[in-house]
């Protein structure tokens, strides 16, 4: 194992022992918003934690490849998709995505909330992303806005970028792509003492034009 997946999998993996599950355990609503009337085909998820994206794809007959650097997510994960009956439709992979990064071209390429307070060079994980959606595919990244009502600001080495500024990092090739949603959006998130509060998150849906 690299010095760099290392460090990076150690923070996680001591996050994820923190507790049974981190997660709430279901899908990410922007995701089941946003891909639901997606003809299903081949979809990468990166950084998938726990797998309730993953499995809620694979639910609904997408061939998935799940990515995340945490050993002890992925067993989770692993456990949740032969629970549910889909364990032969996703390939579970550790990586630490600012190193290396899943070959192959895909109909879905999501990231859902891929921030971390360890080192992370999200805007290149993204461009890489974007390369891998094939034409006519579609990249779904999801992402804080800003940090949550209980904290004053965003903590140090934290990228909470605006949609647009997510846009214009991607670096996209003129007349290639076509914008299909790009905006904020406000959800309800429990704080750490258990009560709810508003957060304010941002979706990019970019497609890939076929041709």
């Amino acid at each position: 194992m690299g010095e760099d997946l290392a460090d990076a999998a150690r923070h996680w993996d001591a996050r994820y022992a923190e507790r049974d599950r981190v997660w709430s355990g279901d899908p990410n609503v922007m995701l089941v918003r946003q891909v639901a009337g997606l003809p299903a085909g081949r979809a990468l998820d990166l950084g998938c934690g726990e797998g309730a994206d993953a499995v809620w794809l694979a639910g609904r007959g997408w061939r998935v490849t799940a990515v995340d650097v945490s050993a002890v997510a992925l067993e989770r994960a692993a456990a949740r998709a032969v629970e549910a009956g889909v364990g032969g439709l996703v390939e579970w992979q550790r990586r630490d995505l600012g190193v290396s990064f899943p070959p192959g071209v895909f109909d879905l390429v999501s990231a859902h909330f891929l921030h971390s307070y360890a080192e992370l060079p999200r805007e290149r994980i993204l461009r890489w992303g974007a390369a891998a959606v094939a034409p006519g595919g579609v990249l779904l990244v999801v992402g804080h806005a800003g940090p949550p009502p209980w904290e004053a600001e965003a903590r140090p080495g934290v990228s909470l970028p605006t949609p647009g500024e997510v846009l214009a990092g991607l670096d996209l090739s003129p007349g290639g792509w076509e914008v299909e949603v790009c905006e904020e959006y406000e959800r309800v998130q429990l704080g750490p003492d258990g009560r709810p509060g508003t957060r304010v998150d941002n979706v990019l849906r970019v497609r890939r034009l076929p041709g």
